[in-house]
């Protein structure tokens, strides 16, 4: 379906591909812990602290994937001026990621998810509970001005945006609007994932929803291909995008082309997967990392599915490399699976 050679050189062009990526910022933080005994107090596990870990969630995540791909990342978000937030800046420089576009605000907390992690250390850890610090959804003026600011300046010479929304208020109506006239004076593509709002990113060139959000979006169930591809193309008109790349979880991805078919893609690799948390962020950086490079929609998406299937076979927020993705394609030949 996807010549090996073709998608070969598609990597080959996605370094030095500079990204715009703006939105939610959020420190992913484990707590790890081994199983001890039952609690006196209530019916609870008691796990008996191992170690704690802090990685790069949400937009940040998407971030971190678009410069494991080898492409110049440029970040736009906030950071409050707190603990977490020290956290997530220094993972950003700590992997050569430039903070320029980060803003930090006091005041205003940094989202932090919590997972409570249970096993021991020759067993699978599992997620127990998972505890999440929210800021108010509301920005200020100042703060979104210079959001804006970074976004003028740091998208003047970019060849893609990305907007990464997790409901967290960063990526506002203005700011949005700046993106998108930005994107134009370059004749770059816009790409979109929004976990709550995604009717309010209309213009974008692709969004990158699943299938729950496809099913609100369209006010129907997903029952069959010809249930989604009807609710597809609803929402794509909706959103007036000129592509739209569906996840389906162990189903594969369908990317719909304002201008062509509804191509359906099988999951890519086993099914049997280890964690799918931030898989969508990976999936978004790859598509648009791929489409920066110039590289076709319907082979930007495989790219994209393939990474998802290699990113959901790691353990928490992780990234994908090019070199994960060659081997990967090397052991399909590149062509979907049946």
């Amino acid at each position: 379906m996807f010549p090996i050679k073709r998608l070969r050189e598609a990597l080959g062009r996605m370094p030095g591909r500079r990204v715009v990526v703006v939105g939610d910022l959020i420190a992913d933080e484990y707590l790890y812990g081994k199983p001890a005994r039952i609690s006196r107090e209530a019916p609870v596990l008691i796990l008996r602290f191992t170690e704690r870990e802090v990685r790069l969630g949400g937009a940040a995540n998407a971030a971190h994937n678009v410069h494991a791909l080898g492409a110049t990342v440029l970040p736009v978000g906030l950071l409050g001026q707190d603990g977490a937030g020290d956290e997530v800046q220094a993972l950003f420089r700590s992997a050569g990621m430039s903070a320029d576009g980060i803003s930090r605000e006091s005041g205003r907390p940094t989202p932090v998810k919590t997972r409570i992690m249970a096993g021991g250390y020759q067993s699978t850890r599992q997620q127990v509970v998972r505890l999440d610090r929210e800021p108010d959804p509301t920005i200020g003026g100042p703060t979104e001005s210079r959001l804006i600011e970074h976004v003028r300046t740091l998208g003047a010479a970019a060849d893609a945006f990305l907007v990464s929304d997790y409901g967290y208020g960063t990526v506002t109506p203005r700011l949005y609007e700046a993106v998108l006239e930005t994107a134009k004076a370059r004749q770059a593509p816009v790409t979109v994932d929004s976990r709550y709002e995604l009717p309010r990113f209309k213009g974008a060139t692709a969004v990158t929803p699943n299938e729950p959000e496809v099913e609100a979006l369209a006010g129907t169930e997903l029952s069959d291909e010809p249930a989604v591809e009807k609710a597809g193309r609803m929402v794509l008109d909706r959103l007036d995008a000129r592509l739209l790349l569906l996840t389906r979880g162990s189903r594969g991805m369908a990317l719909f082309e304002r201008e062509g078919p509804v191509t359906f893609m099988p999951i890519h690799g086993s099914d049997e997967i280890a964690d799918v948390t931030g898989a969508g962020d990976t999936v978004i950086s790859t598509f648009t990392v791929a489409l920066a490079a110039r590289t076709t929609p319907g082979e930007a998406a495989w790219l994209a599915n393939v990474a998802g299937g290699v990113v959901v076979m790691k353990r928490g927020t992780a990234t994908v490399s090019v070199a994960e993705l060659l081997a990967a394609l090397a052991s399909d030949g590149g062509r979907p699976q049946h």
